[in-house]
């Protein structure tokens, strides 16, 4: 039983030295204003040779790294994104494009179709399958584009798998990196407002920019946070109008001097 203890601990162990070693230098730098290198060549889910600057230039991009033959983050990362996407008033093709890149030079644009018909299955809006894309490629323009937005990830020979984060980054009509969001689900809130300001605030109603006045973007954390000390500062500027517009009145009322009384009729 000692044995069988000691066998099962010290395969334990090396089981998390293996992971801890798989894992080692995986991650994703932000790289914030920088530019998406956009002459690029992919092939999209019909197998056209296209540029990646084909689908810039108007609109802002929601930009996705994955594989299509993930067994799991991967979905889990594409279902998140339709599930904060599904949740806007925006959408694909319309206010926004968005462009799904497998970073394996494995994957066909055969794969990419199929992967295409899922999700446009899953996202349900009419016109999406012109704005959303899933791109192929060959390893050398997969490493330009992972290592230009920060993604970093290996390959596991053993398991014939990608070590890998999750996560997605909006990116500016001209093609400049502005939001990154991190995990397997987005915020339907933050989606909208990154995509309001990565679109120069050329899409959205007045009660978005409102928002945008009260929430600010925290790269640290991928999300909008409420901006206290903005809503402070807006309290305390609305009570000095208020005093302001008050005092004015006073002072027009003293000048106008006492109203006539009846008595004087």
């Amino acid at each position: 039983m000692k044995r069988l203890c000691v066998l099962v601990l010290t395969l334990s162990l090396a089981s998390v030295a293996s992971a801890q070693g798989i894992l080692e230098g995986i991650g994703i730098d932000q790289k914030l204003n920088e530019s998406v290198p956009l002459d690029l060549v992919f092939r999209d889910e019909t197998g056209r040779e296209v540029r990646l600057g084909d689908y810039f230039g108007e609109k802002p991009v929601v930009l996705s790294l994955v594989y299509f033959r993930c067994p799991m983050l991967c979905t889990l990362v594409g279902n998140g994104l339709v599930r904060g996407l599904r949740a806007t008033a925006f959408d694909a093709g319309r206010e926004f494009n968005v462009i799904t890149v497998s970073f394996d030079p494995r994957d066909t644009p055969e794969k990419a179709a199929e992967m295409k018909r899922v999700y446009m299955n899953e996202y349900r809006r009419p016109g999406a399958e012109k704005g959303w894309h899933f791109l192929t490629g060959d390893a050398a323009a997969i490493e330009k584009l992972t290592e230009a937005v920060g993604f970093r990830y290996r390959y596991d020979a053993e398991s014939g798998q990608f070590a890998h984060a999750s996560g997605i980054m909006v990116v500016t009509p001209d093609g400049r990196l502005s939001h990154y969001f991190y995990g397997i689900e987005y915020g339907p809130r933050d989606l909208r407002l990154a995509l309001i300001e990565a679109a120069d605030r050329k899409i959205g109603s007045p009660a978005d920019q409102l928002l945008l006045a009260c929430f600010h973007y925290d790269p640290s954390s991928g999300k909008y946070s409420l901006a206290v000390m903005r809503i402070i500062r807006a309290g305390g500027v609305a009570t000095l109008l208020v005093i302001g517009v008050a005092v004015v009145m006073m002072r027009r009322r003293e000048r106008s001097g006492p109203l006539p009384s009846d008595a004087g009729l």
